[in-house]
């Protein structure tokens, strides 16, 4: 069974992503994220994929504000994240738009929960501090 709630990295598709950079070279993290960050363009966005996105903006937002990321009791040190550029903020910034889209089952799945406005609490704060 997969985990599901309502923070940023309460979920597979996360901790895949988190995962994913601790085991990368530090060069090559911003890779890991423009990956999770290149979501269909007019397709259905599945919800591994919108937890993926999801998890790689809360990166970038760390990266901006310079703090270190801790999810699952490890932690990347700031200085360790890639620089948060104009361009994986405004990545990130398209990429947490298309989640909380129409054509999205990350949407649609906490539409249908019961603490799906968590959530979406959760998600715009990250929206609002990419801005």
């Amino acid at each position: 069974m997969g985990a599901w709630d309502t923070g940023i990295f309460d979920n597979d598709g996360a901790g895949d992503l988190h995962a994913e950079l601790l085991t990368a070279a530090p060069a090559g993290r911003a890779d890991v994220l423009r990956s999770a960050f290149a979501l269909p363009c007019e397709e259905y966005v599945e919800v591994d994929e919108g937890q993926r996105a999801l998890a790689a903006a809360a990166v970038v937002s760390a990266a901006a504000a310079g703090t270190d990321l801790t999810a699952y009791g490890r932690s990347l040190p700031a200085a360790d994240l890639p620089a948060a550029t104009p361009e994986l903020v405004a990545l990130a910034r398209a990429a947490v738009d298309r989640v909380l889209g129409a054509d999205s089952e990350w949407r649609e799945l906490w539409d249908e929960a019961e603490l799906g406005a968590d959530a979406f609490s959760a998600a715009a704060k990250l929206r609002a501090g990419l801005s």
